[in-house]
């Protein structure tokens, strides 16, 4: 059984993945700032683990639930690290244990579950996108028929692992939201930045991006974010 937070709080280990762009990081700082900052009021503590850096938990009851944070690395590498955060996930739905991927811990949740992932057909996807969503469930309170976060990424889901529920899609994403069973969830966007972080970011990137490409997703981060919405949902979704 997992150690309980003390305050009542729960304890939900963060599997960091990657890292933020160094020259982008006095924005909101790295993933652990930055996920902290989204759920600061919700009742989680997180627990970090350095799964880039092969440092995993040594028991699925460790912690509470978990997520898989974003990654500059393809799940389609071949590195040891993501094959072996690949097999944790893998592990965590076969026990059923709550875990919330996002971005490349969405994708990691699709490939290790039988989905497929490959490199988007329309290029990167960045800036402030609006989701549709397409099935609603108990957790995804109050409910929304849409949702806006900032997007940035270049793989992404093309297909859906077996018995897989769709959540929230998008014209350029249409695998965007998914679940697998009543424990795992998979997002591509990133409820967790800001859209000062991906406004730093796209400059950053603009030669990678392209041009036509970073123009646009500059001038769609006016558009409110529903960050506050998502992480309700997600915290919701994990501690049930």
């Amino acid at each position: 059984m997992a150690p309980r937070a003390p305050g009542g709080e729960r304890r939900v280990g963060l599997l960091v993945c990657g890292h933020v762009h160094p020259e982008a990081l006095d924005v909101g700082g790295d993933y652990p700032e930055l996920f902290t900052a989204l759920f600061r009021n919700q009742p989680v503590r997180l627990v970090r683990f350095d799964a880039e850096s092969g440092q995993l938990p040594a028991s699925l009851d460790d912690c509470e639930a978990w997520i898989t944070t974003p990654s500059r690395a393809s799940v389609n590498d071949d590195a040891p690290w993501i094959r072996a955060i690949e097999d944790l996930v893998r592990a965590l739905v076969a026990a059923e244990r709550p875990f919330a991927g996002m971005c490349f811990g969405h994708q990691v949740l699709a490939r290790a579950c039988g989905g497929r992932v490959e490199r988007a057909p329309g290029g990167w996807g960045v800036g402030a996108q609006r989701f549709d969503v397409v099935a609603r469930a108990p957790w995804m309170a109050p409910r929304a028929p849409t949702f806006t976060l900032v997007a940035s990424h270049e793989d992404q889901v093309v297909e859906l692992p077996p018995g897989a529920q769709l959540l929230a899609t998008a014209a350029y994403c249409p695998n965007a939201m998914f679940a697998i069973g009543p424990r795992a969830l998979g997002l591509q966007p990133h409820p967790e930045f800001p859209a000062a972080l991906s406004r730093r970011l796209t400059v950053l990137r603009r030669d990678l991006i392209g041009a036509e490409a970073s123009a646009a997703a500059l001038a769609s981060l006016d558009a409110p974010l529903d960050r506050d919405l998502v992480a309700g949902w997600i915290a919701r979704f994990l501690l049930g």
